[in-house]
């Protein structure tokens, strides 16, 4: 079978198109015809070298196919089953801990950019009816943490207000989730073309940060002096004390990215202050992924995919992400 491998010490010109042999399922184990995936800010720090990994790392961490064998032992899929990954292959309900996030597709184990991959099958959810492969294969990662964010570590009501960051595939889905639940979205982007898609989406309210560079303020000023419900936080350091000043009392930032840094200076008296938190969010668990995907069928939510590249485009894929032009979701065709 063809697949995509990174070569120490990493980096895109590293990423290489190889030949490896495919293996029957063993006990417990399915056989995926991978079709799609989608690419996450993960996985380009793993292209890069910035998470270390094994010499010859197959990457990818989503992956949506067709089953073609089935292990002794499986009872759940059937060969011909549509099928969905799981960001953390060992979480499989409750809350998390180190060993339920081990096992990350791309990362600790090899991925999805590969015609054919042989898995746990514990490592897998059915499909969303109504979604083809490609927008199946966006919500395992991007789609989930915004669900978490949302639905899990945060108690919104129809009416709460939520602000979300950019439009990157997290920023994305929880729009559209936010939506679904009756939550007022205010969005924040340094393009107009993209705010106006945001508001195309249902973003009730728009801001061009580099128009508005003081945004928490102009966010106090539309919710009338009471703030956000919850910001979901895709900045990181640089984008951190704005959200702090967005945030309603009792309001809840989800920490999901880091796209200014590593590092940074905290307006802690303002956040006890307001009796606000931070809550760290990595993806989700397999009994979240489920409910969301009841959740995506109930509500009819299409995932929103900017682009799609064969599998040994790999690399300019993450050139097209690198370049932050996208809106929504970058895909990989793969196989079929």
């Amino acid at each position: 079978m063809h697949a995509v491998a990174l070569a120490k010490p990493g980096g895109l010109d590293n990423l290489k198109v190889v030949e490896r042999d495919t293996r029957p399922p063993g006990y417990g184990e399915i056989q995926v015809q991978v079709r799609a995936s989608s690419l996450n800010f993960h996985d380009y720090v793993v292209a890069l070298g910035m998470l270390p990994t094994d010499d010859g790392r197959i990457p990818m961490s989503d992956g949506a196919g067709v089953v073609t064998a089935v292990g002794e032992g499986v009872t759940e899929f059937a060969v011909g089953d549509d099928v969905l990954s799981c960001f953390f292959p060992a979480w499989h309900d409750g809350r998390p801990d180190l060993r339920k996030v081990t096992g990350v597709p791309g990362d600790h184990v090899d991925g999805f950019a590969a015609e054919t991959v042989t898995m746990l099958a514990q490592g897998f959810t059915r499909m969303p009816k109504g979604l083809d492969y490609r927008e199946a294969a966006t919500l395992t990662c991007a789609g989930l943490t915004a669900w978490r964010a949302l639905m899990v570590e945060t108690q919104l009501r129809p009416g709460d207000w939520v602000l979300v960051q950019g439009s990157g595939g997290v920023s994305v889905f929880a729009l559209q989730f936010a939506r679904q639940m009756g939550c007022r979205v205010i969005a924040t982007s340094s393009s107009d073309a993209k705010l106006a898609r945001l508001g195309e989406l249902g973003a009730e309210h728009l801001i061009n940060y580099r128009d508005v560079p003081a945004w928490g303020k102009r966010v106090q000023e539309i919710t009338e002096g009471r703030g956000v419900d919850l910001v979901v936080e895709v900045g990181g350091p640089g984008t951190l004390p704005q959200s702090v000043k967005a945030a309603a009392f009792d309001g809840c930032i989800s920490m999901i990215g880091v796209l200014t840094g590593l590092a940074g200076e905290v307006p802690t008296a303002e956040l006890f202050q307001k009796n606000a938190r931070i809550s760290g969010i990595t993806v989700g668990s397999r009994a979240q992924q489920l409910d969301m995907l009841a959740a995506v069928e109930a509500g009819g939510i299409k995932p929103v995919i900017d682009s799609s590249y064969p599998l040994e485009q790999l690399a300019d894929a993450f050139r097209h992400q690198e370049s932050q032009q996208h809106f929504g979701k970058i895909c990989l065709d793969i196989g079929g």
